[in-house]
């Protein structure tokens, strides 16, 4: 008799450990119980969103949207609500190896009027994010009711296969310019300066000096006084006039 109970007790211990096995969910770090929070945005102010993507650089993302985003320390202006939008909810890898969690997948989610819109540069904005039709008709649809649209070095060129920059003046990476010039040689590219101002397209060299272009959008809307104490905040010397740059009046 006892010989015949071993065998079945193993069995059954057996059959309780594979049970636990198919029971156990993995473990992927994620709570998809949960409901996606969105960022609270404030009324009365610029909606300001930033298109990242795979491969996005940190400073072309990171630089305008600091200086945005300190707009909300200061009193009597219209402020800046900052957030991210992209083609997913999953986190966006930076060149750099950022991980960024986006706000918004402008593919899905209902997303609040944009006022302006920032494009950084990411690594394939010259190849294969340029075949990407759903991004470039989320801009252009973005274009019909912003104020502003900006780019920071190669995102000049998502606005160009966009269609946006075919009747205006605009400039990108130093060492891009001609790149663009051969893909877009109808389009009038400059070089020489840090950023190109034409209409309510502001396009700019990108790298650290996307922090120049963003102050300048700021001063435009805000004043020189208030543009002073953002770049202050951040410790950057700011005066316009010692900036290369091209308005289009």
């Amino acid at each position: 008799m006892k010989h015949a109970i071993l065998p079945l007790t193993i069995l059954f211990l057996l059959l309780g450990c594979n049970d636990s096995t198919k029971e156990k969910p993995l473990d992927n770090g994620r709570d998809d119980s949960k409901t996606k929070e969105f960022p609270k945005l404030e009324p009365n102010r610029y909606n300001v969103a930033f298109l990242i993507m795979d491969g996005v650089y940190n400073t072309e993302l990171t630089a305008p949207f600091d200086i945005f985003q300190h707009t909300v320390f200061r009193d009597s202006i219209k402020a800046m609500n900052v957030f991210t939008v992209a083609n997913t909810e999953e986190p966006i890898t930076s060149f750099e190896g950022m991980r960024i969690l986006p706000d918004f997948n402008y593919v899905k989610d209902s997303l609040p009027k944009i006022d302006i819109l920032v494009v950084p540069s990411a690594q394939h904005h010259l190849d294969t994010d340029l075949e990407d039709e759903v991004m470039l008709d989320f801009v252009r649809k973005v274009d019909k009711e912003a104020q502003y649209i900006t780019s920071h070095c190669d995102g000049a060129f998502v606005l160009a296969k966009a269609g946006l920059l075919d009747d205006v003046v605009s400039t990108t990476f130093p060492s891009d310019i001609d790149q663009m010039r051969d893909m877009f040689p109808k389009l009038d590219i400059r070089k020489d300066v840090l950023f190109v101002h034409d209409g309510k397209y502001i396009t700019s060299a990108g790298g650290a000096k996307s922090f120049e272009a963003a102050l300048y959008l700021s001063e435009h809307l805000y004043g020189k006084d208030i543009a002073e104490s953002l770049a202050k905040g951040l410790v950057i010397d700011w005066d316009l006039k010692n900036v290369p740059h091209l308005k289009i009046e």
